[in-house]
């Protein structure tokens, strides 16, 4: 896993902030590796606490770390935006400018279904007959975060969902064995161990760049703002509870006063201080200990395989609110992802137009395979997969070559 290109790809791919705009924002590859470290740990706890549940549900850690290592292989240049604007084009390939019905495949496009895509065909490691990277039943199980296909007449299913109808055969054969509709106890441990990462390591990027007003928080001069975004988010999941308010509002209470013993974080601006950098560190380890910690095996095969004790998961819910409200909201930010959806339908077009017509002089050479060995599969899904195979600055640079906005250096061959 950390060996193929796959990974090494994320290093240029967006978190939630572009790839390279600030060095002090995380790349996809480092909240992999964080996702990972925590996975690892997640699953060492509950062996050494629950050695009785561990086993029975089949529980190694090796094997929640490498779905970790993997859970993001499948994210496009740009992130979500990017994800969101990949789904449409590839159920509706002729918004793009190019290919019509026959090319489209209603599946359309998804992060989790890519990266199990990438891990059973797209990436090379063996010679033809063995496509992908030749991973384990129970490891590719581990990485199936929505163990079911694509169903439109599902909302469960119908936004997301881990695998194509087009590799249901590798989808059937990693989850042999398992039960209908669960997760592995892996799976379970690997999509904590990412919201985890994802609402302590990304607030600390944003604490540094000033972006969330702590001492507004803390003071409750903010009003009900978050909560309420908090809670409309929460309304999308089937199991959304009616005390979700006084949930979220008791969550918030014991976040503030958690925070509250580390004054740095919100009476200071950040400028890097040693004692700024030792009480953000020290805060952010309280989270995460307390996180790994709340995660709890079942002893039956009842059910989920794991459950989170709810006080944690609250919380959890709410600290992933914090990037929605302060970052993500942001005008600018908008701006930037209206051009980076423009780069992605462009590429997308080209690559459909040009592979519809089997004329691959202009295709980097790394991406030819994907056409030459296709199968049955749409040709839009064969774009989808050229496009998300590029990092971030790769799709710039190609998109200005391909459309003469910079015609580049001869030599340079942007994608290797």
């Amino acid at each position: 896993m950390l060996y193929s290109s796959a990974f090494h790809r994320l290093a240029g791919i967006t978190q939630i902030v572009r790839a390279g705009e600030l060095d002090i924002f995380h790349t996809r590859q480092q909240h992999t590796y964080k996702v990972a470290q925590i996975g690892r740990r997640l699953a060492e706890d509950r062996i050494r606490k629950q050695p009785t549940a561990a086993a029975l549900q089949g529980l190694h850690p090796e094997v929640v770390e490498a779905a970790c290592l993997a859970h993001d292989l499948g994210h496009p240049p740009f992130g979500h935006a990017a994800e969101a604007e990949l789904d449409r084009l590839v159920r509706n390939p002729s918004l793009s400018g190019g290919g019509d019905e026959a090319d489209a495949d209603t599946d359309g496009y998804e992060g989790n279904a890519q990266t199990f895509r990438i891990l059973t065909k797209l990436a090379v490691r063996y010679g033809k007959g063995i496509p992908g990277l030749d991973l384990t039943r129970a490891t590719l199980a581990a990485t199936l975060k929505y163990p079911w296909l694509r169903d439109h007449n599902d909302p469960k299913k119908k936004s997301k969902w881990s695998a194509y109808a087009c590799d249901a055969e590798q989808f059937e054969w990693a989850r042999h064995g398992c039960r209908e509709g669960f997760k592995t106890a892996e799976a379970e441990l690997m999509d904590w161990a990412d919201d985890i990462a994802y609402s302590v390591h990304d607030l600390e990027d944003f604490h540094r760049v000033g972006i969330i007003p702590w001492g507004d928080i803390v003071s409750d001069r903010l009003g009900g703002g978050i909560i309420e975004g908090a809670i409309e988010g929460w309304k999308k999941d089937p199991d959304f509870p009616q005390d979700a308010k006084s949930r979220m509002d008791a969550a918030l209470s014991r976040f503030i006063r958690k925070l509250t013993l580390f004054p740095t974080i919100t009476s200071e601006v950040y400028d890097g201080s040693r004692e700024q950098r030792r009480q953000l560190r020290n805060f952010s380890s309280v989270l995460i200990g307390q996180y790994v910690r709340a995660a709890v095996l079942n002893g039956t095969l009842a059910g989920s395989s794991v459950f989170i004790e709810p006080d944690a998961a609250d919380e959890v819910r709410l600290l992933k609110c914090f990037a929605r409200h302060y970052v993500i909201g942001l005008p600018a930010l908008h701006a930037q992802q209206y051009g980076q959806k423009r780069v992605v339908r462009d590429l997308f077009q080209i690559f459909l137009t040009e592979g519809k017509a089997a004329k691959f002089g202009l295709f980097p050479k790394r991406l030819r395979y994907i056409w030459e060995d296709r199968t049955n599969e749409k040709n839009a899904r064969l774009a989808a997969d050229c496009v998300a195979s590029l990092t971030e600055n790769e799709a710039y640079q190609l998109h200005h070559r391909l459309t003469g906005t910079n015609s580049g250096i001869v030599l340079d061959p942007i994608v290797r």
